[in-house]
């Protein structure tokens, strides 16, 4: 992954491509990619445009901040993934790394609550429910990202494929531990016997030297 700002290194080192093909199109993608693409930014595309939705009714300002930031990188991050998919060369904007605000500590525990149901009306809708939104959003689109990587034949799409999945996965830890701040996804832990229990489950064994 390239850090943001930083331009992409996809080309094999020492290899200048043409100037004549830097923007073309080339047509060197598998039949099964394509398809998978085209999920994949239409993917993108619905998520910015509900992060529009979400922006109208969410009240709490720090949420606010992570949707406006995490859909500012996003397009970033669409624009990217169509540069290289519409030319199959290096895009013009180069992959980036998000960087969340968020502190990684989590509150463990369960609390008792309300009963969980469905929204009456656009009046019930909530941070709670809209960070809820978000988060299935950004969890979604890290699953497919990582399984679509996985079935491309062009070396430019599949790094910048690839490259994106651990921009979700941040996005979506950022938007889980703002939840789990405000008490919105609580996580129960196992008694201190069974956890010890589990986590001396295996043990390692001696390291074997990488074949020459």
């Amino acid at each position: 992954m390239q850090n943001q700002g930083q331009q992409s290194n996809m080309t094999p080192p020492g290899t200048q491509m043409p100037p004549n093909m830097m923007n073309t199109q080339s047509k060197n993608h598998g039949g099964h990619e394509l398809f998978d693409a085209h999920e994949i930014i239409a993917g993108i595309i619905s998520m910015l445009d509900q992060y529009q939705m979400y922006d109208q009714h969410i009240q709490d300002p720090e949420l606010t901040d992570i949707l406006k930031r995490q859909s500012t990188f996003v397009t970033t991050m669409y624009n990217t993934i169509v540069g290289s998919f519409s030319t199959g060369h290096d895009p013009i904007v180069p992959t980036q790394a998000y960087k969340m605000t968020q502190t990684n500590t989590t509150t463990y525990g369960i609390k008792p609550g309300a009963p969980k149901k469905p929204n009456q009306s656009v009046n019930d809708l909530s941070d709670k429910g809209l960070s809820a939104y978000m988060l299935g959003q950004t969890k979604s689109l890290a699953m497919l990202l990582a399984m679509t990587a996985l079935e491309m034949t062009n070396p430019v799409l599949r790094r910048v494929v690839a490259d994106s999945v651990p921009n979700f996965i941040e996005m979506s830890y950022e938007i889980y531990l703002y939840q789990n701040k405000h008490g919105y996804y609580q996580v129960p832990q196992l008694n201190d016997q069974d956890m010890t229990l589990m986590l001396q489950s295996y043990t390692t064994v001696p390291q074997q030297n990488m074949p020459q």
